[in-house]
C-alpha cells in the first residue's frame, strides 16, 4: 500500500514528510504504518516500516536517524549515521546531507526545521513537558550553533491532539501557569474543573517568540481522525492495550 505523506510549502526544497499511519505492514492495533520500536507490535514489523520510510525519504534504514524520546529539552547534533543505540533526548539537529532526520509521535507535536538557505535541518518532539521546558528554543539554538539563522528557519506543526479533544486537569494548568500566567490564554474551560489545552497553538507562540522566520501547523488532529493517524490518548479512552507511533522525518536532500 502506498504511504501517504503530509508536506509542507514552507519547508521547501528540503525532503520532509508527516507519515500518517495509512501504507505499511503492522496489523490489528497497530494498523499501517507503526514505526515504534517501543510500542509491543512484532520488531521486524517495525523495522520493515521503517524501511519503507526511509525509502519514502529517499535514503537508507541506517541514515534514518533517531532518539530515544525522554519528553525533555535535550537536542543532539547529528554529523553522521551511527549504529550506537539512539541518544536520549527529543529533538535532532544537522547540516549533513544524506542524513534524515526523525521523530516518532502519537499526539504529542512533531516539529520540523529547515534553515535551507544555511543547510541546517532539525527535528523536535514537542508534548508538553518538552514544549514547556523550552525543546522547541533548545532546537532552534542548536540550529544556529551549525550555521543557521532563526530568521531564516521555517518550522511546521505536523498532526498532533488538537484542544478541543486534550482535557486535562487543573494541576495540569497550574503548572503552566506557575511558569507564566499569560499561558492560561492557552486554556478554555472545560467540564467542572477540567480545562482543553492548545498544544499546537502553545507550540506556535513558542516559535513566534523565538522569533523564527516562519511557522505554522497542518491542522491534523491525531485523536479526531483513527484512519489517518494513531493516538495515544484515544487508544487509552478506548482501553487498547498498545498503540502505533507516527514518523515524521527531514533532510537536507531534494
Amino acid at each position: 500500500m502506498t504511504l501517504e505523506i503530509l508536506t509542507s510549502d514552507t519547508l521547501a526544497p528540503t525532503r520532509h514528510g508527516f507519515f500518517t499511519r495509512r501504507g505499511g505492514v503492522s496489523s490489528g492495533v497497530f494498523k499501517g504504518l507503526n514505526c515504534g520500536l517501543g510500542s509491543s507490535d512484532q520488531k521486524d514489523v517495525v523495522l520493515l516500516n521503517r524501511a519503507l520510510v526511509a525509502e519514502a525519504m529517499s535514503t537508507t534504514a541506517d541514515r534514518l536517524m533517531s532518539v530515544h524520546q525522554i519528553h525533555s529539552s535535550d537536542v543532539v547534533v547529528v554529523e553522521g549515521p551511527s549504529t550506537r543505540p539512539p541518544p536520549r533526548a527529543d529533538a535532532m539537529v544537522t547540516a549533513t546531507r544524506g542524513i534524515a532526520l526523525s521523530i516518532l509521535t502519537a499526539d504529542c507535536a512533531p516539529i520540523l526545521f529547515a534553515d535551507a538557505k544555511a543547510g541546517v535541518v532539525g527535528t523536535a518532539h514537542a508534548g508538553w513537558k518538552g514544549a514547556l521546558s523550552g525543546v522547541i528554543a533548545a532546537t532552534i539554538d542548536a540550529m544556529e550553533t551549525l550555521g543557521g539563522h532563526r530568521e531564516d528557519i521555517s518550522a511546521t506543526i505536523g498532526p498532533c491532539i488538537s484542544q478541543r479533544n486534550y482535557e486535562v486537569g487543573p494541576e495540569f494548568f497550574d503548572n503552566f501557569t506557575a511558569q507564566d500566567t499569560g499561558f492560561a490564554r492557552f486554556f478554555a474551560q472545560g467540564k467542572n474543573d477540567h480545562f482543553q489545552f492548545d498544544l499546537p497553538s502553545f507550540c506556535l507562540q513558542q516559535l513566534r517568540d523565538a522569533n523564527v522566520g516562519s511557522a505554522n501547523w497542518t491542522g491534523h488532529c491525531t485523536y479526531a481522525d483513527p484512519d489517518r493517524f494513531y493516538s495515544y490518548r484515544r487508544a487509552t479512552h478506548l482501553k487498547e492495550a498498545d498503540y502505533g507511533r507516527l514518523i515524521s522525518g527531514i533532510s537536507l536532500d531534494v
